[in-house]
């Protein structure tokens, strides 16, 4: 899902970040732009929370940072996880053997 980032700052003390919704497997899914990840302090394993407000505003917010074994590299395991929603349906049909 590469896309471009608007940013605007149209308004004191806000910033706007626009992405294009992409498809990840059987859902849909949108990455955060790296800047929002360093201001959130979130990784891959981390997990987010949706809060919709009165207004149906969205406020997204960290819940708990996730831990990885000692011995497994974030990069590694997003690498895994690219593979496994690229052949899914190939490891379907080996688990159904």
């Amino acid at each position: 899902m590469n896309g471009v980032v608007k940013v605007t700052n149209d308004k004191p003390n806000v910033t706007r970040y626009s992405r294009k919704i992409g498809r990840m497997g059987n859902s849909l899914g949108v990455s955060l732009p790296k800047s929002l990840a360093e201001k959130l302090n979130i990784s891959q394993g981390d997990e987010i929370e949706f809060i919709e407000n009165d207004r149906g505003e969205v406020v997204l917010k960290k819940v708990r940072q996730g831990q990885l074994p000692d011995n497994v590299r974030p990069e590694v395991l997003e690498a895994f996880f690219d593979v496994f929603e690229e052949d899914e349906g190939i490891l379907e049909d080996l688990r159904d053997r």
